[in-house]
């Protein structure tokens, strides 16, 4: 399968990293390739270059947002929250239409400070955004909840844990969960909420993941919803 990552960051690499790994062709996309290849410094939260990563995984292709999406069958939002709108509309309506759009961001504002708020919240999401914003895509909200490690390998944390799927088009989130599943999730962990309207739920646990992750001091944690797995 062909898979378009969008965005340079940690959850980009890790996801382009691991659908490498199990035979998958991924291109990541961004803004401006030879801008990013020619950083020499760490990025904000003191992550390696790019160019040092992509060093590590030569199979990896980086190419414009546009060049990513047209190429790929499945496409992966893996931007940051506040810039994924702008970069799914360079990467072009037309190379999103019936494809599946996994979107892994979160709407984080730190426009207040820290820690962030989100932005939309409650009435709304960004899975919702991206939905209406690409109306042919099917969208699919998932793995938005955990660190990026844990969402390419569960097995970090210890025990049962889970994952969650929103999304309007029930063949796709099959496709997802068949994905989540060759990532190392058993399937009796992947809980789908329902529709992309869902989404807000999934979204709004961001603010106290980021109070967990100050409380405990790391990120290898994750939610665990017990007795979640009874027919209705």
């Amino acid at each position: 399968m062909r898979y378009a990552v969008l965005g340079t960051g940690v959850v980009g690499r890790t996801i382009a990293g691991k659908l490498d790994s199990l035979g998958h062709e991924a291109v990541i996309g961004t803004r401006d390739p030879q801008a990013t290849l020619a950083r020499a410094e760490p990025d904000a939260y003191g992550n390696p270059p790019y160019s040092r990563w992509q060093a590590g995984h030569p199979q990896v292709r980086l190419a414009t947002f546009a060049e990513a999406a047209a190429h790929g069958e499945v496409v992966v939002n893996t931007t940051a929250g506040v810039s994924s709108l702008q970069a799914l509309r360079s990467a072009g309506a037309s190379n999103l239409a019936g494809k599946l759009v996994i979107d892994i961001a979160n709407p984080l504002d730190a426009s207040q400070g820290m820690p962030p708020s989100l932005d939309p919240v409650n009435t709304d999401s960004l899975g919702e955004q991206i939905q209406r914003a690409f109306p042919d895509a099917k969208v699919v909200k998932t793995l938005n909840t955990m660190n990026a490690q844990i969402m390419v390998d569960p097995a970090r944390v210890p025990g049962e844990h889970t994952v969650f799927v929103s999304g309007d088009d029930t063949e796709a989130k099959g496709a997802v969960s068949e994905l989540l599943v060759s990532f190392g999730w058993p399937a009796t962990a992947i809980i789908d909420l329902g529709d992309i309207t869902t989404a807000r739920g999934a979204e709004m646990l961001l603010p106290i993941w980021l109070r967990l992750y100050g409380a405990l001091g790391h990120t290898d944690f994750n939610f665990h919803i017990q007795g979640g797995h009874h027919s209705a």
